[in-house]
């Protein structure tokens, strides 16, 4: 069986935590893992190859994270941009045997009971053997409002409901036939793709066409043209509300979809009423609560007091510090789209960023200047760039720097700086065997990122991206 994992995400519901750049599946919540990483490592035992759907701008990532795993390999198919599940899973689909049976499963969710989720996909793989499209259902354990409901009659699906009024939740719960979707899906490839074609052609064929263009290789990337040619839709929508092959296999799996903080607390209390504190540095102090009762504190190196405070979301990271009340954390969202429009750049990255080369951590930033720590994997180079309001002043920590600057190439070590002039054409390279790690001290009118004039890039980004 493969497992297709699908890694979308826009990194708004857990902001600051999440952005862009680092949607949920990739933040590091719980033991120093991500859930990405532990998706991996759930499915291993139950199939043979890892089949990851991701946005080109996150394949990096998803190596770096890959490798701390162990995982043999995958294979790769990168998006240019989202077109939303049923197009994703197609893409994947269409690469494979017809007859190959596929586990499908976002990248994102937190399930705590191995055991019973492994005795569920052995009954979903059995039923997808047979032709079926199968689904697992979760066992609701409270009337959410906020997730799809699946109506089941036995095995069979009844109807599929959208978001229900908290009333109609508390019936349905109540009633017991009611299942959560969580977008867990097992069938055969053929199968998936022939009911695709049937109830929603314009995406099969836009598919089809897609790979045409696009050439066979691990990582497979598809071509952004093609790609905005195939029209957005979910795979519940474009087949599995209009299929009547469809199956469902309940699962009491200790499934959470960890779509909000409030989730998040959720998860993470120890006893009822009690504070919450997700430490996201393995130095950070616990906070300090004076009768303060139900906040959760997710903290980096700041010390936190909370006095005669509840019901409080408080999450503090390097360049942003959310405080909600528990019940509103859906609203930020609302934050998210107000600072797209006053400071994008605190929805897109984070002060630490990782790159294909590496990683940067903004240090110090103020009017004129900037400060970063950057680091350089062994064997990788950023781009062959200049810049035009910037000069650039680096210092080597450790490692050894190979640096182009305009025709020549010079050298580097520990305690050794270089300087780099505005205009002037310069790469900065890691030929050894250990990280490069250095200091950048940026002056200039103008320090974005986006301050670059690319000359060359190994890694095929776009001309704004370092």
């Amino acid at each position: 069986m493969i497992n297709i994992i699908l890694c979308g995400g826009s990194g708004t519901r857990l902001w600051p935590l999440s952005r862009t750049s680092l949607p949920k599946q990739f933040v590091r919540l719980f033991d120093g893992c991500s859930l990405f990483q532990q998706t991996i490592a759930r499915n291993q035992p139950l199939c043979q190859t890892s089949y990851i759907v991701s946005n080109i701008e996150h394949y990096f990532l998803v190596l770096d994270q890959l490798s701390e795993t162990s995982s043999q390999g995958a294979r790769y198919l990168l998006e240019p941009l989202a077109k939303n599940t049923a197009p994703a899973i197609a893409l994947a689909c269409l690469t494979l045997d017809p007859d190959d049976l596929v586990l499908v499963t976002p990248s994102d969710h937190l399930i705590k009971d191995a055991d019973a989720y492994q005795q569920a996909v052995a009954k979903a793989k059995s039923l997808a053997e047979q032709g079926y499209l199968v689904l697992l259902g979760i066992t609701p354990t409270h009337p959410h409002t906020g997730y799809g409901y699946i109506e089941a009659n036995g095995e069979d699906v009844s109807a599929f409901i959208e978001k229900p009024s908290q009333q109609k939740a508390e019936a349905y719960v109540a009633q017991g036939n009611y299942y959560w979707n969580a977008g867990i899906f097992c069938f055969k490839a053929g199968a998936f793709l022939a009911e695709l074609q049937q109830h929603d052609a314009a995406i099969y064929q836009a598919c089809q066409n897609a790979l045409k263009t696009t050439e066979q290789a691990n990582p497979l990337q598809i071509d952004k043209t093609a790609m905005q040619r195939i029209p957005e839709q979910s795979i519940d929508y474009a087949v599995m509300e209009k299929s009547s092959r469809v199956k469902v296999v309940p699962a009491d799996i200790g499934w959470s979809d960890l779509g909000s903080f409030d989730a998040l607390y959720d998860e993470i209390k120890t006893e009822p009423q009690a504070n919450a504190h997700l430490a996201r540095m393995a130095n950070a102090p616990a906070p300090i609560s004076l009768n303060a009762n139900n906040n959760l504190i997710v903290s980096r190196e700041r010390q936190i007091a909370l006095v005669d405070v509840e019901n409080l979301l408080i999450v503090d990271t390097a360049d942003a510090l959310l405080i909600a009340q528990k019940g509103s954390s859906q609203k930020i969202k609302q934050v998210v789209d107000a600072l797209k429009q006053t400071h994008p750049e605190l929805t897109q990255v984070h002060r630490l960023a990782y790159r294909p080369w590496g990683t940067y951590e903004v240090l110090v930033e103020s009017e004129k200047y900037k400060v970063k720590r950057i680091v350089v994997k062994p064997g990788n180079k950023l781009s062959l760039q200049k810049h035009l309001h910037r000069n650039e002043h680096w210092i080597i920590v450790s490692g050894t720097a190979t640096v182009t600057l305009e025709d020549e190439q010079k050298i580097v070590r520990p305690n050794e700086s270089i300087y780099i002039k505005i205009g002037q054409l310069h790469r900065l390279e890691n030929q050894g065997k250990i990280d490069l790690v250095m200091i950048e001290v940026q002056v200039g009118e103008y320090t974005g990122e986006d301050d670059i004039i690319r000359i060359e890039d190994i890694y095929g980004r776009a001309p704004h991206a370092r």
